[in-house]
């Protein structure tokens, strides 16, 4: 027996619901993004973009987490022009990307050979690196990780302190800050390392970054390249933020990465905006889509 075919019902194509319609095609009048087409991850992306005009012209807070990746592609100049034309409230990082930032702007280099430099134990000795950013932290530590960092880059006058995010923001009054994770970073492993130093600095920022999320209702906050430091400490910022009573429900959310991670998927893009918020996932090479954005 064989199934028959010719009993089989068929239905009029218009009547059909079909998800891709030539509304949402690629326009190829129009200028960058509308050739974005509105479909999938394209739809995800403008809708982001969107969202990040729509802050800005209402004046609500936009908050970017940039793990060091952003350094080491080559976007610091793109971060540095989005804060100086008000696209950036506040620019969160970890360690290591004060550690780089800073490297930058001493040198003009950063991001050494880790396999060789390992072999000999010399992977993470760069004597400056650890000195002056240890030497930031205990001249200004009590005002935060990256204020410190980013004053010392700006009194050492560095020749390449205009391609620092932490001296640009220094100098237009836009709070960065700098969340460590003891043992992680090169500077840990430095003679001049005070562990107690820097658990007030960085934990000072903290405070400080969980005071702009209590201001991130009808908000952004965009999460690139970092993994696991920030998007955790988003998750307890935000929960401090609704412990003290600020609403905190409705905003954007917006995670850019190579892959996709399980603690930026839950901590940035799902669990904290269940209660009125959205959240994206927009997956691409950090080099391709941050000037993409931009």
């Amino acid at each position: 027996m064989k199934a028959d075919f010719s009993k089989i019902r068929t239905i009029p194509l218009k009547k059909r619901k079909n998800k891709t319609k030539i509304s949402d095609f690629s326009d190829i009048k129009k200028r960058f993004p509308d050739t974005i087409p509105d479909i999938l991850a394209g739809k995800d992306f403008k809708e982001v973009v969107d969202a990040i005009k729509k802050a800005k012209k209402d004046k609500k807070k936009i908050i970017v987490m940039a793990g060091a990746h952003v350094i080491k592609c080559g976007l610091a100049p793109i971060i540095i022009n989005l804060m100086k034309r008000g696209f950036i409230d506040h620019l969160a990082m970890n360690g290591a990307g004060s550690i780089h930032d800073f490297e930058i702007a001493y040198i003009g280099e950063t991001s050494e050979d880790v396999a060789a430099n390992i072999e000999d134990g010399t992977f993470g000795m760069a004597d400056e690196t650890g000195k002056y950013i240890h030497e930031a932290l205990k001249r200004y530590g009590e005002k935060g990780y990256g204020f410190a960092v980013g004053k010392q880059i700006i009194e050492m006058d560095l020749p390449n302190k205009e391609h620092s995010m932490l001296a640009v923001a220094f100098g237009l009054n836009i709070p960065v800050t700098i969340h460590s994770a003891i043992g992680t970073e090169i500077i840990h492993q430095h003679p001049d390392c005070d562990g107690a130093m820097l658990g007030r600095a960085t934990y000072h920022d903290f405070k400080i970054f969980t005071e702009s999320i209590c201001e991130l209702e009808d908000g952004v906050l965009l999460n690139i390249g970092s993994a696991v430091v920030l998007p955790e400490v988003f998750l307890k910022a935000i929960t401090v933020a609704r412990n003290l009573g600020y609403k905190v429900r409705r905003f954007t959310t917006a995670n850019f990465d190579m892959i996709k991670h399980y603690r930026p998927t839950e901590n940035v893009v799902n669990r904290p905006t269940s209660m009125g918020g959205k959240g994206y996932t927009i997956i691409g090479m950090h080099e391709i889509m941050i000037p993409l954005l931009h």
